[in-house]
């Protein structure tokens, strides 16, 4: 086995690698804010699953509600009860197509498939969509989480572009950003937020699959306590509090799966989505590198394939191991975000201000 030198690498293998698979999500339509204050959502579950043949599934449960519409393009294209599940077609063409559950009581949700489709990166999706314990919705279209954006086409920047992306987040090393520097679209600003910053901490390749998976665990914990980690999660979590419909920020690294997938992890729990909800779309990421972490471990010898497995992975035990540093170094959560990511009550209830509705 090579060493390797960087921690980046050792923290996810798969970085130069990547595939797509539509997902589905769930989310508040941003510009009825004012009504779903006014109105509690009754969605308690909704998604949008994209087809391969450019369909969409839509499903969704709302108990209170009678009648629910399916509203896209501005014309109702489904009708259902409180609870459903229709395939819609003949849709245009669009950048993200939007749907919006328009319930006879309680405010409305729009929600689009999930995975945000590029030519040059895999795993770029809505960070939002999901419902908090007490029954908000987290905002999509706002702020989005992804892989590396090297290689971004001109398409996928103008995309970009009408998604309102202005703000990127750049969560790797300096190594990496330099092999590999962002392409942003036009009036985009990139921000350093290096979580590891050089850190000297991991600078071999395991030998054994048990090893790969410790040093995944151990990559988690640094995630929550190192000190540039907590650095650039509180870069990351200011900058989500000023996203807006005509702001949109995205927080990045590599694979789009680790140091990505804390920040996520770490958004979505101070805004009170469940922890079951977190994992899930932690876990995701499998389905989105599917293909593309086969081919890489197919390229390989086989007793290398078993090391490299866990790094190209995404396992619960993984993001248990970055809550389980959160109550081993702070207590709780709620004194993580105030002493680890300088996010006190204040500010707490500004950002639920921005990206919750219902």
């Amino acid at each position: 086995m090579k060493r390797i030198t960087t921690p980046a690498y050792l923290l996810a293998a798969a970085l130069v690698v990547g595939a797509g698979a539509p997902a589905a999500s769930a989310a508040t339509h941003p510009q009825a804010k004012h009504h779903a204050q006014r109105h509690a959502i009754p969605f308690t579950a909704a998604e949008v699953t994209a087809g391969a043949d450019g369909s969409y599934t839509v499903e969704w449960k709302a108990p209170g509600a009678h009648r629910v519409k399916v509203v896209a393009d501005g014309r109702v294209v489904a009708r259902g009860g409180a609870s459903g599940k229709v395939t819609v077609r003949g849709l245009p063409a669009a950048d993200r197509q939007w749907f919006d559950l328009v319930p006879d009581r309680g405010g409305s949700l729009r929600l689009a498939d999930r995975l945000v489709k590029l030519e040059g990166s895999v795993n770029f999706r809505d960070a939002g969509g999901y419902r908090t314990a007490d029954g908000h919705w987290v905002k999509m279209g706002e702020v989005y989480r992804s892989d590396a954006l090297d290689k971004l086409t001109a398409g996928d920047l103008a995309k970009l572009r009408r998604l309102h992306i202005r703000t990127v987040f750049d969560l790797r090393m300096e190594s990496e950003r330099t092999a590999a520097p962002d392409r942003l679209p036009v009036g985009a600003k990139g921000v350093v937020a290096d979580v590891l910053a050089g850190s000297p901490t991991f600078t071999t390749m395991p030998t054994t699959a048990d090893g790969a998976a410790k040093m995944m665990t151990d990559g988690e914990k640094f995630m929550v306590s190192g000190a540039t980690a907590k650095a650039a999660y509180t870069k990351v979590i200011d900058g989500v509090a000023d996203a807006s419909p005509t702001h949109a920020v995205v927080f990045h690294c590599t694979a789009g799966k680790d140091r990505t997938g804390w920040s996520n992890a770490a958004l979505l729990t101070a805004l009170g989505v469940p922890r079951p909800t977190v994992m899930s779309d932690y876990l995701a990421s499998n389905d989105y590198r599917a293909a593309a972490n086969a081919a890489a471990l197919a390229s390989m010898p086989a007793a290398q394939a078993a090391v490299y497995k866990p790094l190209l992975d995404v396992r619960a035990e993984y993001l248990n191991s970055g809550f389980d540093e959160v109550a081993a170094k702070y207590g709780s959560f709620g004194t993580y975000l105030k002493d680890g990511v300088g996010v006190d009550s204040r500010e707490l209830a500004r950002i639920k201000g921005e990206l919750l509705v219902g």
